[in-house]
């Protein structure tokens, strides 16, 4: 088995200068013990206008919920499928792709902050 610091480095070398794409990234962050930068992440969990339309502005929304309220969607009926989630996620950023890439280069940053102890996870 490949130990954990070499698959540290193998993923910060791989997502270095690349947008990532998730739910609730700073806890694999964090795992990882890795920080990427902020601008360089495209949180579904943090994402304000889903948390808007869940009227739940300050609160972090699992991604089944976020799934079945916003796509319709049902996941997670079964074992933790990580292909499944991560499909998820990628779909939500891509239904809402065009106005959080707009907002950005807007300079209007369209996602709430992660939790404050997790900061350490973005540069």
């Amino acid at each position: 088995a490949m130990h954990f610091s070499e698959a540290q480095v193998r993923v910060a070398n791989h997502i270095r200068g690349k947008v990532i794409i998730g739910h609730a990234l700073w806890q694999d962050l964090s795992v990882l013990g890795i920080a990427h930068p902020a601008i360089d992440t495209r949180d579904v969990a943090l994402y304000q206008p889903f948390l808007n339309a869940l009227r739940s502005p300050n609160q972090i929304i699992g991604l089944q919920t976020l799934m079945w309220h916003m796509m319709r969607r049902r996941i997670q009926d079964g074992p933790h499928n990580s292909f499944e989630n991560a499909t998820a996620a990628l779909d939500l950023y891509r239904s809402h792709s065009r106005a959080w890439e707009l907002a950005i280069v807007s300079k209007q940053w369209p996602c709430s902050l992660p939790p404050n102890n997790f900061s350490r996870c973005y540069s």
